[in-house]
Order: C-alpha cells, then structure tokens, then sequence
C-alpha cells in the first residue's frame, strides 16, 4: 500500500507569509496540532506543531543552585503570559516553525511511512509529489489502513 492510497488529500496549510495568528486559529477550528507551511507554488517550506507553541508561550524558570538545595524561582503572571501569547500571535510563521521538514513520497510504501513516523518520533508526515504538497499521513491514518483487513 502506497502513501497516496492512504492519505489525505485535503491537507490544512499554511502559508510562509501568514501570522502565527493563522495556525492558531487553524488548531482551534479544525482539532489538529500540526500544519505544513507552504510557499506560493504549494513547496513544504516548514512545520509547525502545537509543540512549537507550547514552547513559545510556557513559563520559564530560571533555576538558583544554592549548596544545599535547587530551588526554582518562576516569573511572571497571567499579565505577562497573555502578553507573550498575543507576541506570538503577530510573529511570522516561520520564525517558530521548523524549516527542515520529513516528508514522504506520494509512492512510498506503508511499510516506510510506519518505520519514519516510529524512528522519528512524529504525529505526522506530509506527503509531496514532485516536490509539491499533496497529503499528509498521520499515526492513526497508519494504524487503520495496516489493520482494516485484519480485524
């Protein structure tokens, strides 16, 4: 079984151009966590997952060892959070989203497409066709084409 005959062909994207702003509001309308970015001709430029949000907006620590004991002393509040939050919303996509992207062949066998998805310890895998977005395969698009005849 190859990667086109289980993927999804309605992929939500976005584009280099856009604000982070319209990956948020993509997670949110559609319940996913990661999303290919895309330039004019629809080439993968990047990724972006809900991981490089939480990085962006969670709370930091700075970390005092003392002789004794590691204390950790956290600043901010819900003021500063929500700052940092609407920051985020303004930056560019591609300055938090990952530029070197894994993708698969749109004729790559299941078989591979599991073994990348295990090895790299990712949710999803966009698919291109002559160096073109044309899918994306997730985990569970894996599981129930492996498993449909089985069970």
């Amino acid at each position: 079984m190859q990667a086109h005959e289980i993927m999804i062909s309605k992929v939500y994207k976005v584009k280099e151009s856009d604000a982070v702003r319209s990956v948020v509001e993509k997670f949110m309308d559609h319940r996913i966590s990661g999303l290919p970015v895309v330039n004019d001709r629809n080439e993968i430029v990047g990724y972006v997952s809900d991981g490089d949000i939480m990085r962006y907006i969670g709370k930091h620590q700075d970390v005092v060892v003392d002789f004794l004991y590691y204390s950790a002393v956290f600043r901010g509040d819900v003021e500063e959070f929500e700052a940092r939050a609407r920051k985020l919303l303004a930056l560019p996509v591609m300055s938090i989203a990952k530029k070197k992207v894994i993708t698969v062949s749109w004729d790559e066998e299941i078989e591979q497409i599991a073994a990348i998805l295990g090895k790299k310890q990712i949710k999803k895998l966009p698919v291109e066709r002559d160096g073109v977005l044309v899918g994306i395969i997730s985990r569970g698009d894996v599981i129930r084409h492996a498993f449909k005849t089985i069970l």
